[in-house]
């Protein structure tokens, strides 16, 4: 999701100076997969955590960065960066990053450091590729993007090994974990760019943005930044570090705490703790929603609610892709894949994934497939069909204003093939 036309993206500084021009590649590697829904519909560098995208650490290091992506989303990344599309340099230093990488300050640190050293080296985190610095000379894996490509040509070039402790985004869980310690510091350094008025001891508003009667602040854990043109309510409570974003919308008597990041032009309401909810989505009536990623253009209808704790205490196991994984983390809500729907008073168990453009009703006992009308408590589960949701897509951005392109609806026919045997695998009859 490009940003807002006329607004700058999020980032932690501005260009670099005193470094020498550079060539940024991102690429997506084998992994990505694991971030599912996530990186269904995104690339992982598009991905928010803690206020920042790894796309827009990199355009703070450099005004020259291309994108390597999965086949299925590269029309739509063409159609949302057309100024940032492959294309051949020459006689240039090339620094290749990661798109799993987590933007921090210390990321932008280690990655400045090795533009400013200029030598060729080969950055790993666990064992896999975070970062590498080729020469001029040296070939660019721009055919196939996997983890394996890159792998064996960043081995057969023979580069200095660095091992560093920069984590990469390894399942959709950790976008929760990362953004709960990043917010605070990320949204320290934007307000380090400047161009914020203070309304309060560690509340800072951006000109264009409206704050309502009688809003009260908590900023002893960290600061409040609201962007330009959001608006929050009155009666609100705010408790930071929390950063909404521009156009966003808090709607009155809301309580936002304790590390939100709230994309630009979403709509808010209830109580929201700990979460990611990325641009262009709803949760605009009471509920709660806590430590939790939302991706684009869904709507939480009213009431609905989630689970972050379970009822022993313990630390919460998520299901991926039919195998379960340790979270190591006693708080974790829900993963939300873009266009999903929640109906009213829609009740939804701890550290449960919901699929892209799925239909959610009652209680989500289980893991939500993609493109499905989920029903389980009432006894039915049915596949959406592609076009369904086509036809509501265009309703949606019509309601926002926004356009609808060819390579948003063939985006959505892509989703439906990729996750096909996700429907038939979810362990739940398809009732047709």
């Amino acid at each position: 999701m490009p940003p807002l036309e006329g607004m700058p993206p999020v980032a932690l500084a501005g260009p670099c100076c005193g470094l020498e021009p550079m060539k940024i590649v991102l690429f997506e590697d084998d992994h990505v997969r694991q971030l599912y829904p996530v990186t269904l519909s995104r690339p992982a560098f598009g991905i928010s955590v803690g206020g920042v995208r790894l796309i827009d650490l990199a355009l703070a290091l450099s005004d020259n960065v291309t994108c390597v992506v999965r086949p299925h989303l590269r029309d739509m990344y063409e159609a949302d960066y057309p100024h940032h599309a492959p294309a051949p340099v020459q006689g240039q230093q090339r620094l290749l990053i990661n798109a799993r990488l987590v933007p921090s300050l210390e990321a932008q640190r280690v990655l400045q450091a090795l533009i400013r050293a200029g030598r060729p080296a080969l950055l790993t985190s666990g064992g896999l590729i975070a970062a590498a610095l080729l020469d001029a000379d040296q070939p660019l894996p721009m055919i196939d993007p996997t983890q394996e490509a890159v792998t064996q040509l960043l081995e057969h070039l023979q580069l200095p090994v660095q091992a560093g402790e920069l984590p990469l985004l390894a399942y959709p869980h950790e976008i929760v974990k990362h953004n709960m310690a990043l917010i605070g510091p990320n949204t320290e350094a934007r307000l380090a760019a400047g161009g914020f008025e203070q309304r309060g001891d560690g509340f800072f508003v951006a000109p264009g943005a409206e704050i309502g009667a009688y809003v009260t602040t908590d900023t002893t854990k960290g600061p409040i930044v609201v962007e330009a043109g959001a608006q929050i309510g009155p009666y609100c409570f705010l408790r930071g570090p929390v950063h909404i974003g521009p156009r966003a919308r808090v709607i009155e008597h809301a309580a936002i705490k304790d590390g939100v990041y709230l994309g630009h032009t979403t709509k808010i309401g209830g109580e929201i703790e700990a979460s990611v909810v990325e641009p262009y989505t709803n949760k605009q009536h009471h509920g709660f929603l806590g430590h939790s990623y939302l991706g684009s253009w869904i709507n939480l209808g009213a009431g609905t609610a989630n689970s972050d704790l379970k009822n022993t205490y313990g630390q919460v196991n998520m299901e991926y892709q039919g195998r379960k994984v340790s979270t190591r983390m006693q708080f974790i809500g829900c993963i939300v894949g873009d266009y999903a729907k929640t109906a009213i008073n829609t009740a939804i168990f701890t550290g449960k994934t919901i699929g892209v453009c799925s239909m959610v009703y009652g209680f989500v006992t289980t893991n939500v497939p993609s493109f499905v009308n989920y029903a389980r408590s009432f006894g039915q589960v049915s596949e959406t069909p592609v076009d369904v949701m086509v036809a509501t897509q265009a309703r949606m951005f019509e309601r926002r204003s926004v356009a609808q392109r060819e390579c948003d609806k063939q985006l959505l026919y892509a989703m439906y093939e990729l996750t096909r045997n996700e429907r038939q695998l979810s362990g739940d009859p398809l009732q047709f």
